[in-house]
């Protein structure tokens, strides 16, 4: 009998290149426990098709890791249209700002924390950890928010609502329940996590998904459940039986919440007595006051600012024990040892952003506790250090064009030399080196050939200082970036800082050059529709900082120029310049331009290993017969898993009257209508279809009046 699939990918083709032996390598290694493996690819060569082959060869639950949200709403992207049927999440951190509490005694400054919280993206996390904890088919993208605290899954799945048509529940029961499960109340629009009594029924919005439950009682039984679409309320499905998982990841049943409480006032009058023997008479006070407010917020309403800070309580942890994350809702055999592959994205940043996020959080809790902000327990309130982080982990593939010395040395034993040169020379020469003769020991898997035969860019040096032959680096890439908009492509331009980046793209669009910039100031949802508006040509040139570095998958673009490149550092090392150099490797006519007045060290490696790489791409495409061609990729728009539906609908409205109506005169007759019809809708307590019909009309005056 053949085992059923876990995983049904969808390959819109064939395996080619390096990837069917990478393919192979990878899938003997995961099934054969091994814990670390390197898949050394270059730009442009597939590695994620590679990843989706190993992960359905393997069948196991994967976390993908990647090192900032955009990388990982692309990837997210991508394995969704390689698993269609399958599930595939998104898991970042859900604030679009986010600044913690700090304090700042050389000035006597207390930041307070603030944040503000997207939705949707918290949908989307609730959507992760529920596909976790009842599918086998799941694979979750994730930042390293995944390494951050999360409430206990065991708690978690404990207080699900089993819903059944038949089942018996008292309207008040339920209610009650709803809300000890963290869902609101409310009397209009229902969002995630609300829930309202009308009658005989209640709707519910759970926090994973937009869709409407709405439950018809008769007496003390459900006699139907209906989904609702959340904006037309027409009825899509009538149910049997539904899950309405908590509000919220935190889940505290009274009784632990009742010793929590007891816990944080003995640790409380222990810390003030400490502080008070040491003359801190003022730090104390303003301990005792702070956390004496938090208990009772806590005490009446069931939460506080900042009750992260008492997690361990919560948690019924011991000082010193890691918090539960993402990681904790992944499958574990009977042992509990991991049971899922862990793929590191980009691991040569990925990693040591990983391993630094305890320490930078540890010492501002430090201080937050000795100046009397916080009890000694926030500390507990923190991120995995990277031990913990390796522990927790199953068997890990490391995805890098520039592995670092973590990689290597993890992923050979004491007989492989990789992890003993890998400073005198390139990794991947390195790798092509030790592997022939050490290839049971070695599991770093390199994959430099493209299915497509695209080779390396070529790569040439130019001058950063004007002269009298010489316009310098802006006005010569402004020159080039010209040429390549004629031939209807793209150019990456990439500088040294953001205020660099801002003043560059305004000067660009002053020299009649449409162009654009992105750095980390600019939001998760804003960043990803730049990045499809520049892939789909309504603007010319992207100015970027390091975000244009690792892993964006761009091939519409020709050129990429690196100013500045002789500025040693971490910007300009020669793992920096390789990954930069990349991002034209996905196009037949991709080159780039490196603006220095001095050749550097790490220019030399980076030149030596593009040369490398292209000289062996070349000889493998004549040996095969084969012609480069760039990579055709359809542009889809990853920014819309965060659109709300409502946005959605009713772009769909008015993408379909403006269709229907052409005229100018049509659809101001049409605007009329739809007034007509907003106010019907309000007159009949239809206020769903009131608010669609509003923004409908806001839409088309906006275009009426251009």
């Amino acid at each position: 009998m053949v085992k059923k699939k876990v995983f049904n990918l969808v390959r819109p083709y064939e395996p080619a290149g390096d990837q069917p032996t990478a393919i192979s390598q990878l899938t003997k290694g995961v099934k054969n426990g091994k814990r670390h493996q390197t898949l050394l690819g270059a730009t442009g060569t597939g590695k994620t098709y590679t990843i989706a082959n190993v992960i359905q060869n393997t069948g196991k639950a994967t976390l993908v890791i990647a090192h900032n949200k955009t990388l990982a709403a692309q990837l997210a992207a991508e394995f969704r249209e390689f698993f269609p049927n399958n599930e595939v999440h998104y898991f970042v951190s859900y604030y679009d700002f986010y600044q913690p509490e700090a304090y700042v005694a050389i000035t006597d400054t207390f930041i307070e924390k603030e944040a503000q919280v997207n939705q949707e993206i918290d949908r989307l996390r609730h959507a992760s950890t529920q596909a976790l904890l009842t599918k086998k088919d799941v694979i979750v993208v994730a930042s390293v928010s995944a390494i951050y605290g999360l409430g206990s899954p065991d708690e978690y799945a404990r207080v699900i609502l089993d819903l059944k048509v038949g089942g018996t529940y008292t309207r008040a029961t339920l209610v009650r329940e709803l809300v000890e499960m963290y869902f609101t109340r409310v009397a209009g629009d229902l969002l995630a996590g609300t829930f309202r009594a009308l009658g005989n029924t209640i709707e519910i919005m759970p926090a994973n998904e937009e869709v409407i439950f709405r439950l018809h009682f008769e007496g003390t039984t459900i006699t139907n459940i209906e989904r609702l679409d959340p904006i037309t309320r027409a009825i899509q499905n009538k149910e049997v039986q539904v899950d309405i998982f908590p509000a919220k990841h935190f889940v505290t049943p009274d009784e632990v919440k009742d010793q929590a409480l007891k816990d944080i006032e003995v640790e409380l009058k222990e810390r003030l007595s400490i502080l008070r023997r040491s003359g801190k008479e003022l730090d104390a006070e303003r301990l005792n006051r702070r956390t004496r407010q938090d208990i009772a917020m806590i005490k009446e309403i069931g939460y506080c600012n900042g009750i992260e800070n008492y997690s361990k309580h919560f948690d019924r942890r011991k000082s010193g024990e890691p918090p539960h994350t993402l990681i904790s809702y992944f499958p574990k055999k009977d042992d509990g040892t991991p049971d899922f592959l862990t793929v590191i994205d980009e691991s040569h940043v990925t990693l040591p952003q990983i391993a630094g996020m305890q320490a930078g959080d540890r010492s501002r809790k430090d201080t937050l506790v000795e100046f009397g902000f916080r009890l000694p327990s926030a500390r507990d309130n923190r991120p995995l250090n990277f031990e913990e982080f390796e522990e927790r982990i199953g068997e890990a593939i490391y995805v890098s064009a520039t592995p670092s010395k973590y990689e290597l040395e993890h992923s050979s034993d004491d007989s492989c030399s990789l992890h003993t040169d890998y400073k005198q020379k390139q990794h991947a020469q390195i790798h092509e080196e030790q592997v022939g003769k050490h290839p049971a020991a070695c599991s770093v898997i390199e994959q430099i050939i493209r299915p497509t035969g695209l080779v390396d860019p070529e790569v040439s040096v130019r001058p950063v200082v004007s002269s009298e032959s010489y316009t310098g680096q802006v006005k010569d890439f402004i020159e080039e970036a010209q040429k390549v908009t004629k031939n209807g492509a793209r150019s990456l331009v990439t500088v040294l800082t953001k205020k660099m980046a801002e003043d560059l793209a305004e000067y660009l669009e002053e020299s009649g050059i449409n162009a654009k910039y992105i750095h980390s100031d600019i939001k998760t949802v804003e960043r990803i529709g730049i990045l499809t508006d520049f892939r789909r040509g309504e603007f010319d040139v992207l100015v970027g900082v390091n975000l244009l570095r690792e892993g964006l998958d761009l091939p519409e673009v020709e050129l990429v120029g690196i100013l500045d490149a002789d500025k040693e550092g971490f910007l300009r090392s020669d793992t920096a310049l390789i990954q930069t150099i990349g991002r034209a490797a996905r196009n037949v006519n991709g080159r780039v331009i490196l603006y220095a007045d001095n050749v550097t060290g790490s220019m030399e490696r980076a030149l030596n290993e593009t040369s490398r790489r292209r000289a062996r791409q070349v000889a493998h495409n004549k040996k095969h017969g084969i012609t480069p061609q760039s990579i055709k990729k359809a542009i889809t728009d990853i920014s819309s898993q965060f659109t709300k539906s409502h946005t959605k609908a009713v772009n769909k409205m008015v993408e379909i009257d403006t269709a229907t109506v052409t005229t100018k005169a049509g659809r101001k007759k049409l605007v009329t209508q739809k007034r007509k019809q907003m106010l019907e809708a309000a007159k009949n307590l239809d206020f769903e279809t009131a608010a669609l019909l509003r923004d409908e009309v806001k839409v088309l005056e906006a275009a009426l009046s251009t």
